[in-house]
């Protein structure tokens, strides 16, 4: 694979707590050096983000709601993602409610997400569900991805990076064997390497989450 046509496939990404005005400001100017797909940093930095890449740029801006845990009230959950949809984000990644997954609240789950998914595709954004594979048996995997279909969310995420692990090409492939053709993949954690990244894809990855991009691209 070129490296431009991997580099499209890269949400370029800093949700570290502790990351700066300028680490982002930097972040969105590699993004557009490299010709990554999207940056994905923090709801606060939105508005920063929109205005460093400037008009006409193709980097989206994407940024996390309900992250990392994924138990906020989902009221507050579409409220976060009003918010970023009015501070410029066209990509909204949102944690899965694993809690009330778990409990087997599953009709819940889905309303939240449905009702999500409605309001960002009425704004013209997409919606990207993490439903933090490292905590899911297989089975539950293939139930949540179930649940993201019926709710109409357009990727699946494997991963938020804060978990005990990342993305892996056997969860890659089982999420890729049980959704919908039209619905897409987000691989994210623990992405370190080109061939990682490559091998993703291949997987079925349709989008990657990288806080190592360059050094990815650059084979460092």
């Amino acid at each position: 694979m070129a490296i431009a046509d991997l580099a499209s496939y890269i949400d370029h990404t800093q949700l570290r707590p502790e990351a700066t005005a300028e680490q982002v400001q930097l972040l969105c100017d590699e993004a557009r050096q490299y010709g990554f797909a999207a940056v994905c940093i923090a709801p606060c930095y939105v508005q920063l983000a929109v205005e460093r890449l400037g008009p006409g740029t193709m980097v989206k801006v994407a940024t996390v709601v309900g992250f990392p845990l994924g138990y906020q009230h989902a009221k507050v959950k579409l409220l976060e993602t009003h918010q970023a949809i009015a501070d410029g984000a066209s990509e909204i990644d949102v944690v899965m409610n694993i809690s009330a997954f778990k409990s087997g609240k599953y009709k819940e789950v889905e309303s939240e997400l449905s009702d999500l998914a409605n309001f960002c595709h009425l704004n013209n954004a997409e919606l990207k569900v993490i439903i933090e594979t490292a905590l899911l048996t297989s089975e539950e995997i293939e139930k949540a991805c179930a649940i993201c279909a019926a709710a109409g969310v357009d990727y699946v995420k494997t991963s938020t990076g804060f978990a005990s692990a990342g993305a892996t090409l056997e969860n890659v492939r089982l999420m890729r064997r049980v959704l919908p053709a039209t619905m897409k993949i987000k691989a994210a954690g623990g992405i370190k390497t080109f061939a990682d990244a490559e091998a993703l894809i291949r997987a079925g990855a349709d989008r990657l989450g990288c806080s190592a991009s360059i050094q990815i691209v650059d084979h460092e």
